[in-house]
């Protein structure tokens, strides 16, 4: 996590001081409620959440306790004593260190996951509006990278709008399988804590109690999470690489914003780089790469170990501020990218009508040529127009066995655009419930 590529509201929800104050949220609800039945004195747990209300914890002097100690939540704890007093003492009864660090990450990664949600939300937002203002805007579909028959500008990006739409639901999904709690104390049987505690604490934090804890939360919960956060990312990257190709300058058909004043390269004044969507590239690498070690954390030795603990430490963080920073830097790129229509136009002109083929292929079938046939014939004029010798609509006008099937004014009416456009008012409804 570096703050190059983070945003303020979600790197504080890993900042030291959000951390320590949530790990007091757990101590306090739990004494609040052992005191509710009874377990500690009423006062006790008035005083426990009063004192530590008023704190200003002191990271240094956290930190100072934790080398000696050399255990991060007793250097906590100790430190809470300080400031509480005598009734410290009821603090921390009948839990262990991971309760208090499981439910706090359960506790974080909701936050994040709710900024998440929140940024695909936006995006959403901007690639419908995009979307709409380009839904019948002629440009050429490419499969393998090669013309391929004409669509809109708009259905492509509808496309996406259906695969982050796919990821929202993912993310909400990821957001409830992670918001769970643990105080169930030593390898997880409630022995000197009751589990109305855990319930209680549960409650207060707005999590569920982990059915089966063994101490830790499972980290399948977690796998599953950082592995959505990875799925969000490839998305983000897909896009960004449409872009990145759409801007070459051989196709030019959208570009990033190119704001004044801005420069392109060191050495060459000419350029303009998608150097936004190339970021956001690399860092849905970065995303994708914490998947992994997330996947390897499920495997701990009996109740627990804390061989996942270093790992969680970075790839908590590092996740989810890069991918919070890199969903509000595409959307805007989205919301600012420059289209260029005639572009599109020209480049679908580019091929002599041969994004056409298919049409005249299944015209020749149905009059009656054989598809082999009909294929080979279609095929023969196309490398023609490949090889620059001249238009399609005009090697096919010229060929007997072409006409002799369809007349020329049939011949003409399958290279009409506006023919592969007819079910995107269809899609547009699918995608965004309106046409």
């Amino acid at each position: 996590m570096i703050p190059r590529y983070s945003r303020p509201e979600m790197a504080s929800i890993w900042a030291p001081e959000t951390r320590f104050r949530i790990w007091f949220e757990i101590e306090a609800a739990a004494a609040e409620a052992m005191a509710e039945i009874g377990l500690i004195p009423v006062d006790a747990a008035a005083t426990i959440r009063a004192k530590g209300d008023a704190a200003e914890f002191d990271v240094a002097r956290i930190d100072e306790i934790e080398r000696e100690v050399k255990h991060d939540v007793i250097a906590f704890l100790t430190h809470l004593a300080e400031f509480v007093g005598p009734d410290s003492r009821f603090v921390h009864m009948g839990m262990t260190s991971s309760d208090v660090l499981d439910t706090c990450l359960a506790v974080q990664l909701t936050r994040a996951a709710d900024l998440l949600i929140a940024d695909v939300e936006a995006l959403l937002a901007a690639i419908e509006k995009r979307a709409v203002e380009h839904k019948m805007t002629p440009t050429v579909g490419r499969s393998h990278g090669i013309h391929a028959e004409p669509t809109t500008f708009g259905v492509k990006l509808a496309g996406f709008y259906a695969e982050f739409s796919r990821n929202l639901a993912r993310l909400a999904d990821a957001r409830a399988e992670i918001a769970t709690c643990a105080l169930s104390g030593a390898v997880g049987t409630f022995a000197n804590i009751d589990p109305r505690i855990e319930a209680r604490v549960a409650e207060k934090l707005g999590l569920q109690p982990e059915p089966v804890s063994t101490q830790v939360i499972p980290r399948d919960r977690h796998a599953a999470f950082f592995a959505t956060l990875g799925v969000v990312a490839s998305s983000v990257e897909r896009l960004a690489t449409e872009i990145r190709h759409l801007q070459r300058t051989e196709v030019l058909e959208a570009e990033e914003y190119f704001s004044p004043g801005q420069k392109g390269s060191s050495a060459m004044p000419h350029k303009r780089n998608p150097v936004l969507t190339e970021n956001l590239t690399g860092l849905a690498r970065m995303v994708r790469a914490y998947v992994t070690p997330a996947l390897e954390n499920v495997a701990l030795w009996h109740e627990r170990d804390i061989s996942h603990s270093s790992v969680e430490r970075m790839i908590g963080p590092d996740a989810t501020v890069t991918l919070d920073f890199a969903l509000v830097r595409l959307t805007g790129v989205v919301d600012k990218l420059v289209v260029y229509p005639e572009r599109m136009q020209a480049n679908l002109d580019r091929l002599g009508g041969l994004v056409n083929s298919q049409r005249v292929l299944i015209a020749l079938a149905q009059a009656g040529m054989s598809r082999e046939d009909a294929y080979r014939t279609v095929q023969r004029h196309a490398m023609r127009v490949w090889n620059g010798e001249g238009q399609f609509l005009d090697f096919l006008k010229s060929d007997p066995e072409v006409t002799q099937r369809i007349p020329e004014s049939d011949l003409e009416a399958l290279f009409d655009l506006g023919y592969h456009f007819k079910n995107v008012d269809t899609i547009f409804a699918r995608v965004f419930g309106k046409s």
